[in-house]
Formats: C-alpha cells, sequence, structure tokens
C-alpha cells in the first residue's frame, strides 16, 4: 500500500477513536437507554454534544473526549520515545503512563518530561479516569508492582497506536505486534480477560490499516484470524480464551443480521465495562456497520455502558479500515484535540517525534 494511504488510516483509527469517545462519553453515566433518550431523544446521542451539560468545564464549542484518548494519546508517545532513545517499547510506553498519571494529580516529577503532550491543558485535566489505571499506576509510581484481578477495559482502549505504529513499514509483525498490546494493557489489568482482548483488537487494527481495499467479508475473516492468533498466544489460558472467543462470535452472529442494537449489546454482549466486552460490542458494531461510520459510532454509544470506551475502540477499528478522509466531516469539525490526534497521527507514521506546540 503506498505511504500516503497507510498515514490516512492512521489518521482515520486515532480520530475515529476520539470521536467515539467524544460521542460516547455525556452519556457513559447515564446507565440506561431509556435515560440517554430522554437526554437526547428517541434515537438517542447521535452528534457530538458540544455544550458539555454535565460539566461545567469550558469545551470552547468542542465535544471533549475522556481518559481514553488521553491515554491514547500517551501510548503513541510511550512508542515513540522508545523509538528516539533506542528503548524498549514497554517500559517506555509504562513511563509515558506514569506522566499521563502526573497529570491527573497536577503536578510533574523531576525525570518524567519526556512526552510533550503533557503540555497540552486538555490533557492535564481529569476527565473521569478509571479507578484500576490510577490505583496501578500509582503502585508503579511507588516502586510497587500492582496486583490486582482486574478485567476492565481501561487496557483495551488505549492500544491503538501500537498496531498503528507497527504496520507501517512492517515496523513490527503483527504478532510482535498483538504482544505489546497485550502486555501494555496487563501493565494495569492483570486478569487475562483484562489483556488478551488488546491482543485481538490490535490484531484487526493492523490487517485493516494496511489492506489495499477492506471489505466487510474481510473484515470478518481478520476477527476470525486474530482468534487463531490469540488461542496460540496465549495456550496456557485455554479457559479464559475460550470465554472470549465465545463472546466474539456471538458479536459476530448478531452482526450478520443486526435489528436492535440496543438489546443486542446490554442483553448478548454486556455493557463494556469489562475488555471483553468492550472489544465484544465494538467487533458487534463495526462489523454490523462496517460501510456505515457514523452509523457504527451511534450503535457502539447508546446503551447503558461503558459508552465511552465503546465508542473509541469501534472507533479505532472502523476508522483503520476507512480512513481520515472517509469519517463524516461533522464529526471532524467537533471533536476536541482534532489538531493535536492528527499531529501525533503523523508523527506515528514518520516514527519520530515534532512538538506541536513549536509548530503552530
Amino acid at each position: 500500500m503506498e505511504k500516503s494511504k497507510i498515514k490516512d488510516r492512521i489518521r482515520g483509527s486515532l480520530i475515529g477513536g476520539a470521536i467515539g469517545d467524544a460521542l460516547g462519553y455525556p452519556v457513559e453515566f447515564i446507565y440506561s437507554f431509556g435515560g440517554i433518550q430522554r437526554r437526547y431523544g428517541s434515537k438517542g446521542i447521535t452528534r457530538l454534544d458540544t455544550e458539555q451539560w454535565w460539566t461545567a468545564e469550558d469545551s470552547n464549542g468542542k465535544a471533549v473526549v475522556s481518559d481514553d484518548t488521553q491515554m491514547t494519546l500517551f501510548t503513541a508517545c510511550g512508542l515513540l520515545n522508545a523509538k528516539a532513545d533506542n528503548a524498549t517499547f514497554l517500559p517506555s510506553i509504562c513511563e509515558a503512563y506514569l506522566e499521563w498519571l502526573q497529570t491527573q494529580y497536577g503536578f510533574t516529577k523531576k525525570g518524567y518530561d519526556k512526552c510533550w503532550i503533557c503540555k497540552v491543558p486538555e490533557l492535564r485535566v481529569r476527565r473521569a479516569p478509571g479507578n484500576t489505571c490510577i490505583s496501578s499506576l500509582n503502585d508503579i509510581f511507588r516502586g510497587v508492582d500492582p496486583v490486582n484481578n482486574s478485567k476492565g477495559c481501561g487496557g483495551v482502549m488505549r492500544i491503538a497506536p501500537i498496531p498503528l505504529y507497527g504496520v507501517t513499514e512492517g515496523r513490527m509483525d503483527i504478532q510482535e505486534v498483538c504482544k505489546l498490546a497485550a502486555d501494555a494493557s496487563e501493565l494495569t489489568h492483570q486478569h487475562p480477560l483484562g489483556y488478551i482482548p488488546s491482543a485481538l483488537v490490535a490484531y484487526v487494527i493492523y490487517r485493516l490499516a494496511q489492506d489495499e481495499a477492506p471489505t466487510r467479508d474481510k473484515y470478518k475473516d481478520y476477527i476470525l484470524d486474530g482468534l487463531d492468533m490469540i488461542a496460540q498466544m496465549y495456550s496456557q489460558q485455554q479457559a479464559q480464551v475460550k470465554l472470549f472467543a465465545d463472546l466474539v462470535n456471538k458479536a459476530i452472529a448478531f452482526a450478520e443480521s443486526p435489528s436492535d442494537d440496543v438489546k443486542t449489546i446490554e442483553e448478548e454482549l454486556g455493557g463494556g465495562w469489562v475488555a471483553d466486552e468492550a472489544a465484544a460490542i465494538a467487533i458487534y458494531c463495526s462489523l454490523a456497520y462496517f460501510d456505515n461510520f457514523e452509523r457504527a459510532m451511534i450503535a457502539a454509544v447508546n446503551h447503558g455502558g461503558d459508552s465511552d470506551s465503546t465508542g473509541a475502540v469501534t472507533g479505532n477499528i472502523l476508522g483503520a479500515a476507512i480512513g481520515y478522509d472517509a469519517i463524516p466531516q461533522h464529526f471532524k469539525d467537533d471533536v476536541e484535540l482534532h489538531d493535536v490526534i492528527l499531529h501525533v497521527a503523523d508523527d506515528l507514521w514518520r516514527g519520530d517525534t515534532t512538538e506541536f506546540l513549536n509548530n503552530k
């Protein structure tokens, strides 16, 4: 594939994830589709909410993103910092997450200054960060190994930059990408179902981003191939892999003839608060509406679960398939940090960091 097309796919995946995040963030804690309808009408939320009714924070007319997009951008910075320093990826990603942690508390410790995005004001505010991410990173920051059995989706919602960086010019093979995505999630979420889903999401993003003309049928094949790969990678966790595969196969089956998205998500796939459910919901929405980005986004967030995370992962997947140019313009116009996200996407494409604030 032409390098310029890969650039468009990377941009599409990161912006798509931010759009899904921003679309779902206002309804994340409403906890029922009925409540979403009372706020936004019978179809639920269908456009980015730029008014921020749920907070006094000034949005400057943009739909704000949550911790999902914040941590995704820090994942990207961790990768690029490792490349610049000729260092190992995982420790560099972990260090980037510790920089993000400090933004959540409003301080910067000497020596934690490698991520230029820390200077972006919108990335220095709390946007409903996950308790497990905060507690695990606090442990690491204090020099203590975190110990938990969390399946939360706080790992899977942030790993898209890993396959996007890896697929460009074949920098990393797909198995290496999937392992790194899972390991980056395991830094904070240590139940197998808290990190294995990240390997599958990384697999499909990688395959879609490198496909010249992806189709729905090929995407379905990629999902099934990815399940085969994680079964081999995590053969010592067969029971957990089977539970996840069963849920993903259920998502595929429902995507063949989608009818009631809310019922399918809430009653069959779960709320998305845990990683296996979030990945399954994203696969359902992106497969059911593979040729309709807007409808996929709407389906991904209009339910009583973790709407911003299911929206973010759906957007990461579909954005990698269709690219930035194919995303409806109104989404791109209204999402917060649009230019910063594109800058980070282009850094991933090039494989090096240029500071956005010095180039405005």
